[in-house]
């Protein structure tokens, strides 16, 4: 599996609503690219870029602006962060989008050093590996391991039945009636859940409660995931090193606990980053473009 691909993976679901839809999205950005994954709980797109392709879009959507592709990068992540985290974005950045046909391309315009920036992503349907790579096989797991977590309980709670028991029959007795309860009986209380609670537990609704109540689970089953994959791949097994990159080589990354880069005002774009005291990647820098008087043109 390439790096982008198991950094967004590992990635959380996030809920949006934008012009009266809501949607699920995931996002992984990076220096040398992004991946996006967008779901109206019909239908799943993606996108996956380098960063050729994101100078090229830049260079299209935004004239009067010059820079590095890491800066771009960098701006992108900061105005996608808080729309995946609900809160207010920099810049008052506004979002968009609409399908037409099998693409769903999602607008994005705000400011960049005083100028208008824009950007669109365009997002086609995605392939079902990956569907079955972020949905299917983590809610999968999700789900035996819940089953899981509810034997567990199930055996504590006869466990403490025993003890209770063994209480009573030493001439213990409670202090409070009120507190008194009958032996758990599983059978009695699944069949109970399924009646009275499963409608109501089940009703996936615009997956809101998905995004809000079962992020942490996910995560750990993707990243238990990842593992698992990384794991065969280095035992050089023949199947699951060749179905974990449905993108093959499309895919460009780096390591997911890498940091993205940042975008600061500044009038040079040097061709190689340069490296700090501590030998780290200094942020790439964005500068305005002089207009020539002469011609009346923008770089």
């Amino acid at each position: 599996m390439e790096k982008l691909e198991e950094g967004l993976l590992k990635q959380p679901w996030a809920w949006l609503h934008l012009a009266e839809n809501s949607l699920l999205a995931k996002a992984y950005i990076t220096k040398q690219g992004y991946a996006l994954l967008i779901s109206d709980l019909q239908e799943v797109w993606h996108e996956q870029v380098d960063t050729s392709v994101v100078s090229h879009r830049a260079k299209e959507l935004n004239k009067r602006l010059t820079a590095p592709p890491e800066a771009f990068l960098c701006h992108l992540d900061d105005l996608l962060r808080p729309l995946f985290k609900d809160t207010a974005c920099p810049g008052e950045a506004t979002f968009s989008f609409d399908r037409v046909a099998e693409a769903l391309t999602l607008r994005v315009r705000s400011e960049l050093s005083g100028l208008p920036f824009y950007w669109s992503f365009h997002c086609v349907l995605a392939h079902p590996s990956l569907v079955s790579q972020h949905l299917i096989h983590p809610l999968m797991g999700m789900s035996l391991a819940l089953q899981r977590q509810v034997r567990d309980l199930a055996s504590l709670l006869h466990m403490k039945d025993l003890e209770i028991q063994d209480y009573k029959e030493s001439g213990a007795t409670l202090s409070r009636d009120r507190l008194k309860t009958e032996p758990f009986e599983e059978n009695t209380f699944l069949e109970q859940f399924m009646v009275e609670k499963l409608p109501e537990a089940c009703s996936v609704d615009d997956g809101r409660l998905f995004v809000t109540n079962l992020q942490t689970l996910y995560m750990a089953v993707t990243k238990q995931q990842v593992q698992v994959r990384q794991k065969h791949q280095g035992t050089g097994d023949p199947q699951t090193s060749s179905s974990a990159s449905p993108q093959g080589a499309d895919s460009h990354l780096l390591n997911p606990s890498e940091e993205p880069a940042s975008a600061t005002l500044s009038r040079p774009v040097p061709e190689e980053e340069p490296t700090g005291p501590s030998g780290s990647v200094r942020r790439p820098q964005l500068s305005k473009v002089k207009r020539k008087k002469l011609r009346g043109l923008f770089s």
